[in-house]
């Protein structure tokens, strides 16, 4: 066996990942707790919506994704495109 297989990872063990996984959903429901606590200076009448800044981040992500996937059928090349 090599020296890299023995080598094991932070996220190898499923029990890390859980943990990651548990830390980003408290980190996610703290947030949207704060968003009804925290006094926000806002400028546009839609800001007032609350988890406003969740949605649209949300919304956005998505957004971003179907445009890429998009973009894809453009910019993609042949397999063999550098082999010719």
């Amino acid at each position: 066996m090599s020296k890299m297989d023995q080598n094991t990872h932070l996220f190898d063990k499923p029990a890390n990942v859980k943990r990651l996984l548990n830390g980003f959903y408290a980190i996610c429901i703290i947030l949207t707790i704060a968003d009804f606590v925290v006094h926000r200076h806002i400028t546009m009448g839609w800001e007032k919506i609350p988890g406003f800044y969740a949605i649209y981040g949300f919304v956005a992500c998505v957004v971003l994704v179907l445009i890429a996937k998009k973009m894809r059928k453009v910019v993609m090349r042949k397999e063999n495109y550098y082999d010719e």
